[in-house]
């Protein structure tokens, strides 16, 4: 990867220089699969669900944070602490659980770039899927030319998707006070939208957007020192909230803009069949009927923008995923197309087999969104079965050693997440360290904790409600469900065994620390030494100014 130079003076031209890595990331909550989300909520409780948004950013922008901490004290990104921390049978789980929840992510934005190609240009689904993999390697392409590049081209297409939807906003004129309200006072109406809050909230954080982040904050050459380290957390940090603010305030556009419509006492029959269940085709009809043709189109392209971007930073995960956990040494063209054609195939194969309505029912299981899960229409079938949920299983499993990683002195040295060790001088040995330390890391790492701790309690219990839905519906054959218990019982204990182990595992020390004894331009140096290629050569690190 080449490195960015950080320009220190003018402070605006230091401050751009770390603009990047947060856009890169924020494209996860911008994705088809989140938009099919957004909208359906508005369809369902108009502004109400907004706040819930909100909460959920303001979290991811925390645990960002935490990742891209990771990233900047050791050097390192997750992916490779786990291989160099975990026992290979755990460190082969973990990449297979990282890869699989990658595809699983990836499908909604492939698809729903084909769809958008096929509401444009009448392109067959399957085709789209094709070249939507095309054109992500394509803008992957622009790596040759520097990391900028692709930060910049991903930056203008999260633009065209916030432009088109706040364009189409203003047209469906929403009630700007209604929204302030959904927004800043917290309100559910009933078991459904407290349900379908959970869905929302455990779908926020996503477990290759952890990966993603620790790897691109690396892409800046940054002072080694102390001072110069905080300095880079910061920037990162203010960076990383600008990003997420942008998605946010897209987010509020596509709810308001499906809430406007269905809230509409005047809607035609037709509309209020299709905002019943809003699928990414669909929402096209929707708008086209109630807005005009127009809208449809503008909707189109912010899919297209939307279903590009994230395939683009989902393939780059999935690159330092597989080169973080098994140190491949792979030509980085043929690592993205392998990463590539692995993503793609789900889909490729059920648009080719099944055509749209395949392509869509594929979008629903790979989806966290409790609208597939339960059924809450009486015009939709009741004995559909419930997804497999991949976040809320996976998520665990990248979360729990960020926060052990991030918390640990022997991997972050003084930038570690400080925490209280309990003593019997507990009360002088908290006033020590509110005195050395401000009060704030130690406040940090409690709200980290307990930030985690509510998001894997809300994904497992998200999932473990919907198996149990399942298994106890009265659709479901009692021999079926009996089977189903005994199979999963041993899976549910190595779970629990499993993340037992994450989180209590001793830490290893970084030998490898930026920090550890060398002026910082002879660790940098040290570093860059030490990285090979794809090709197991010296890599030569390009400057960026």
């Amino acid at each position: 990867m080449a490195l960015v130079q950080i320009q220190e003076t003018p402070h605006w031209k230091k401050v751009l220089s770390y603009i990047g890595p947060g856009f890169l990331v924020s494209v996860a909550y911008l994705d088809p699969g989140n938009l099919e989300t957004d909208l359906q909520a508005g369809a369902d409780y108009k502004y109400e669900l907004l706040w819930i948004v909100l909460v959920g950013l303001g979290f991811a922008l925390v645990i960002q944070s935490r990742s891209a901490n990771l990233g900047v004290a050791t050097g390192k990104h997750l992916s490779q602490h786990c291989r160099t921390e975990y026992h290979t049978p755990i460190n082969y789980c973990l990449w297979i659980l990282a890869e699989i929840a990658v595809i699983a992510a990836d499908i909604p934005k492939v698809i729903g770039t084909a769809f958008a190609l096929n509401i444009l240009f009448n392109v067959p689904i399957w085709s789209g899927v094709l070249l939507a993999g095309l054109n992500t390697l394509l803008l992957l392409g622009l790596q040759r030319y520097g990391i900028r590049k692709l930060e910049i081209a991903i930056g203008i297409l999260v633009l065209v998707v916030g432009g088109c939807f706040c364009s189409v906003m203003v047209h469906a004129n929403p009630n700007v006070k209604e929204i302030a309200r959904g927004m800043f006072i917290p309100k559910l109406s009933n078991a459904s939208a407290t349900r379908d809050s959970i869905a929302l909230l455990g779908a926020l954080i996503m477990p290759h957007n952890l990966f993603l982040h620790s790897a691109l904050v690396t892409s800046r050459k940054i002072h080694r020192s102390v001072d110069g380290i905080r300095s880079a957390n910061r920037y990162f940090l203010l960076e990383s909230g600008l990003a997420l603010l942008i998605a946010f305030l897209i987010n509020v556009a596509v709810i308001s803009v499906s809430g406007t419509v269905c809230s509409n006492p005047n809607i035609s029959s037709n509309n209020k069949y299709h905002c019943t269940n809003v699928t990414l085709n669909s929402a096209a009809l929707l708008l086209k009927n109630a807005l005009g043709n127009w809208s449809s189109k503008l909707y189109a392209i912010s899919l297209l923008a939307s279903g590009q971007s994230s395939t683009v930073t989902g393939t780059y995960a999935g690159q330092y995923i597989m080169q973080g956990f098994l140190d491949l040494k792979m030509k980085l063209w043929l690592r993205n197309l392998v990463t590539r054609c692995i993503a793609i195939a789900p889909s490729l194969i059920a648009c080719i087999i099944g055509g749209p309505s395949a392509a869509a029912r594929l979008i629903i299981i790979a989806s966290v969104n409790s609208k597939f899960c339960y059924s809450k229409q009486e015009n939709m079938p009741k004995n559909r079965p419930n997804s497999f949920l991949f976040f809320p299983f996976e998520l665990p499993f990248a979360l729990v050693p960020l926060l052990k990683f991030t918390s640990s002195e022997a991997k972050m040295g003084e930038h570690k997440n400080s925490i209280m060790t309990f003593s019997s001088n507990l009360y002088k040995e908290l006033l020590a360290n509110l005195q050395s330390l401000g009060g704030s890391r130690i406040m940090v790492s409690l709200i980290l904790w307990f930030l985690g701790a509510c998001s894997i309690g809300i994904n497992i219990y998200f999932l473990g409600s919907t198996l149990l839905g399942w298994i106890t519906s009265d659709h479901t054959p009692k021999a079926t469900a009996i089977i189903t218990c005994v199979a999963i019982s041993p899976v549910i204990i190595l779970y629990i065994l499993m993340l037992l182990y994450l989180t209590f595992k001793p830490q290893i020390p970084n030998t490898d620390s930026p920090d550890s004894g060398m002026s910082p331009d002879e660790s940098l140096e040290s570093e860059i030494t030490r990285e090979r290629d794809s090709n197991g050569i010296q890599r030569a690190v390009e400057i960026e100014m």
